[in-house]
């Protein structure tokens, strides 16, 4: 397992400590108090390393943290903007396509994003992990529908779990039949990469599922020697990861910035999975883009890098209607006509290419 090195520095998790450690001015440890009244503050060592204290537009700092912006809601903005509640048949189990479902087992992150769609759910003080009894429940709606091929670990992080207790969760999963796939959404390899030691990767492998990890980043910053290390760890163990990132106003809203971080992940055998669009989270609305933002970065992207760095842009339709691809669309139909404009018109296509120009696809190819 290849070196990570730490040094013993606790958690910020109050404005106090924030402002100790020069990443917000003292001026504003009233505000932000009240902001952690509501939403949880935790920035670990790594995550506060990366930080430029003398840099107000730091890409770091805007996703962990927190600004007095995230009490002022606006009127679009739900505590459950992609609607789990409403396709959440136990506690602990969101099943909301047919083959797959979320298995939420903690409600506690090494980190908490600033950003987070599940901001009013997580953090001390909203329960910790599910208990026994809802447990066993939630398992045994997986057992009972035999349609669900994916269990996907999500919360909080399951990566804050001890490696024996994931051990214990990764077991149980792997002896119902129908469950082929096991995938772990974590930003724990990038947050808090000392949490991936060896007994940690062991506890991911299981006979009778296999296992993916999508990590979570925003910023090539976050891509540390550690990050990366903790990364191969699992890698070289045999776990296939992708990625997850969240187009973030000044964070990643530019080509320049997406295509470091896709060339990173892929440098790091990630796969790029998803580029979301911010969900309509209470508090967001300053680091939201628009939709026709992501696709003109999108279409840039495409231009720029290889299909291996390119990940699917999408947004989580509010209410709890799931995923949608919202890419730019590089086709467009037409009707073509001969010369005799009596017989039956054919479709054919314009079609963009990454430098904007247009051009025909025949008709009937």
């Amino acid at each position: 397992m290849s070196s990570i090195v730490f040094k013993p520095v606790s958690t910020l998790r109050e404005p106090a400590e924030l402002a100790a450690r020069g990443l917000v001015p003292v001026a504003d440890i009233p505000s932000l108090e009240k902001v952690a009244a509501r939403y949880a503050i935790a920035v670990t060592p790594e995550v506060a390393a990366l930080i430029d204290p003398d840099d107000p537009l730091d890409p770091i700092a805007r996703q962990y943290i927190p600004s007095p912006e995230e009490l002022v809601a606006q009127p679009n903005e739900k505590p459950d903007p992609i609607g789990d509640e409403t396709h959440s048949p136990v506690s602990g189990i969101v099943h909301r396509y047919p083959d797959r479902v979320l298995f939420k087992l903690v409600h506690v992150c090494a980190v908490y994003c600033r950003f987070c769609f599940r901001r009013e759910m997580v953090g001390p003080g909203k329960g910790t992990t599910l208990s026994e009894g809802a447990y066993n429940n939630a398992l045994a709606y997986i057992r009972a529908h035999s349609e669900i091929w994916e269990v996907i670990l999500t919360g909080g992080d399951p990566l804050m779990l001890s490696p024996r207790r994931l051990s214990e969760v990764m077991a149980d999963l792997a002896r119902i039949d129908h469950v082929k796939v096991i995938r772990i959404h974590s930003r724990v390899p990038v947050a808090e990469p000392q949490r991936i030691n060896d007994k940690m990767v062991a506890a991911l492998r299981v006979k009778g599922a296999t296992t993916w990890v999508a990590v979570h980043a925003n910023h090539i910053r976050e891509l540390t020697p550690n990050a990366r290390a903790a990364c191969a760890a699992m890698i070289d163990a045999g776990i296939p990861m992708v990625s997850q990132s969240v187009l973030l106003r000044g964070v990643n809203d530019d080509p320049e910035s997406l295509e470091a971080l896709m060339r990173g992940f892929v440098e790091c055998r990630i796969k790029p999975y998803y580029l979301h669009h911010g969900d309509l989270a209470p508090g967001t609305s300053h680091l939201r883009t628009t939709l026709a933002h992501g696709q003109e970065i999108m279409r840039a992207l495409r231009g720029r890098v290889s299909g291996l760095c390119q990940p699917e842009f999408v947004v989580d339709i509010p209410g709890g209607h799931g995923k949608a691809p919202a890419g730019p669309n590089y086709l467009s139909a037409e009707k073509s006509f001969s010369a005799d404009r009596e017989q039956s018109a054919e479709t054919r296509y314009r079609i963009v290419d990454y430098c904007g120009d247009v051009h025909l696809y025949p008709p009937g190819s």
